[in-house]
Order: structure tokens, then sequence, then C-alpha cells
């Protein structure tokens, strides 16, 4: 079939941090390393690989230089890690990551729910990690609940606006709008990435939605309707976040990948890599996984026709009403 778009697009796969840093037991650095290997070799745009976060804060996450120096590089993918302050930062600079992930909230008490600042402050502390990374590595950001606030609603697109502004001021390479909490829905994703774009036409954005209440998909599609060409997307479905009550995972990438692939677009994906992995996922984290795909197969595969043992008589029914 004939790509609709001239574009690839380029599926960015978050699972490692976004996914892992939610599960209750931690997994160990060995296979992780093994997880990433195999997920470097399925043909995906960029992997983001841990977090310099605390480790009191994230235990799961605590082993991030021991898993970056293990993993095996595949060229032509671009290896993340999220970064949340100067600390993060310089514990990140001293490997091998090829990007940074800054993150904030463009709600007030979402961020001080999840990074204990103002939106000033965050702006402020961003300002100072990009300038410090400015010629080691690519920049990228992800604005969390670009799309609605559990505690506050939607958010005004002119704040949204104002945030990319003052991210794109940073000389932040790439940017992400983030559904974090499952809130966005297709006609708002198409709005507000229509909005971006106008005004910031070379800059690379990405969409990041959840699956909280079913929409990630169509959110996916709206924002293919306006040209955004990177999606953000966990295996199996994994991921949520303790700050949004009721938050379920992330866009599956399995289910992701073979709905653009079912629509003829090109993602440079080995979907049946993927979903081989995926089938060993809840082996790894001890849990079923809500990926849909992995369960019910490709779209295009065939089964033989059930036996026929022996012929069923069509039974008649008589639909004249009864006596009354």
């Amino acid at each position: 079939m004939t790509s609709p778009i001239h574009k690839r697009l380029h599926i960015q796969e978050v699972s490692a941090r976004d996914g892992f840093q939610m599960e209750a037991q931690p997994i160990p650095t060995e296979k992780k390393i093994a997880y990433l290997d195999r997920l470097s070799d399925a043909g995906l745009a960029k992997i983001e690989v841990t977090s310099f976060t605390s480790p009191k804060s994230i235990p799961t996450l605590a082993d991030a230089e021991s898993v970056i120096k293990g993993m095996l590089r595949v060229p032509g993918v671009i290896y993340t890690a999220l970064v949340p302050n100067l600390r993060g930062c310089e514990r990140a600079l001293a490997t091998s990551i090829d990007e940074i992930n800054l993150v904030m909230s463009a709600s007030e008490s979402h961020n001080l729910a999840n990074l204990r600042m103002t939106c000033s402050e965050s702006l402020e502390q961003l300002s100072s990690i990009a300038r410090r990374a400015r010629g080691a590595v690519q920049i990228s950001a992800s604005l969390s609940t670009a799309f609605g606030c559990p505690f506050e609603g939607e958010i005004d697109v002119a704040r949204i606006l104002d945030l990319v502004a003052r991210l794109d001021g940073m000389g932040i390479d790439q940017i992400s709008l983030c559904d974090t909490t499952g809130m966005a829905n297709p006609t708002q994703v198409e709005h507000l990435f229509a909005e971006v774009r106008a005004r910031w036409p070379k800059k690379e954005f990405t969409a990041h939605f959840h699956n909280t209440r079913g929409m990630g998909l169509a959110n996916a599609l709206a924002a293919l309707r306006v040209e955004i060409t990177r999606f953000d997307a966990a295996l199996g479905g994994l991921g949520g976040c303790p700050f949004a009550p009721g938050a379920t995972g992330n866009v599956c990438t399995e289910d992701l990948v073979h709905m653009l692939h079912a629509m003829g677009y090109e993602t440079g994906v080995h979907l049946d890599r993927l979903l081989s992995i995926a089938a060993e996922l809840p082996g790894l984290i001890g849990h079923e996984i809500p990926g849909q795909v992995v369960k019910a197969g490709l779209s295009t595969r065939r089964y033989p026709v059930p036996p026929v043992s022996e012929r069923i008589q069509p039974q008649t029914t008589n639909c004249a009403p009864g006596p009354q």
C-alpha cells in the first residue's frame, strides 16, 4: 500500500522509563539491558532508557548509569534519558547518552505535586540545565498536562503557547505535548497541535498520549491530521502518572504501530519483533499488559475454516404474532 504521506513517522519508545518507573518491583539491571537490546533491534527511532532522578524518589530506576553502560547501541537509534534537575544533568553528561529530556507541567498544581516547584521555578531550572547541556547532547522537553490537569481542568491554549515559546527560547531541539492524565480528545489535540505548528513550523513536536479513557489511538490520528510525525508510546501500554488519579498507561506501541501500518504509513519498525518482545513482557514485570494486538494477533492473520462435522439444517422461525 502506498503511504498516505511522504514523511516517515517516528516511534519513540518510553516503556523502560515511563513504564518501569511505575512497577512495584524493581527489574534486575541485566534484564533491563536485555530488554533494551531487543528494543534497539526493532527499528524504533528513539528509546527513552531511564531517568537520572534521585534513587530515593524512584528506586526502580536507581541503576541508570549501569543500564546505559551495559546496553548495546544500534546506529540510527537515539537513546534518551529523563533529567529532572542539574544534578541529574551532570550524571547524564557523564554517560554516553545521546539526548536528555527535561520535564515540567503546564499546570501549576500538577507541577507542585509532581516536581515540588512552581512553573516559574521549573522554567528557571530548565534554562540552567539547557545552558549546561547545550553542545554536549541533544535536548528535548516534555510539557506535561498540556491537554488537561486533574486538579485544574483544561489548560488554556494561550498558556501552552507561552510555555512552548519559553522552551523554544532555551534552544530545546524537540518538544513533546503530553496528555499525562488521559484527558485529551481528538478535536482538542488537532487544534492545539495545529496552533503550535503554525507558530513554529520548523520545530519538531512529539505527541505523547495516555490511554486512560480509551482515546489514545484516536488522539494519535488527530495529531496525524496536522502532520505530527513523532509519537511516544510504551510497549504493552505500560506507564502512568502517580499524580494523575485513575491514570493508566501510555498508548501501546505495538497497537499504535499496527494501526499505522494497516493504514499504509511507514514507521521503520519491525512489528513482528515488537510483538515478540511484548509477548514476554508479562513475565518480566509479573502481571498482564493492556496491549491488544499481542493478544488478538495481526489483522492480516488468517485462520483455517473450522471443519463442519455435519450439515446444520437452518431453522425456520414463524415471526407472525401469536394469538392474543
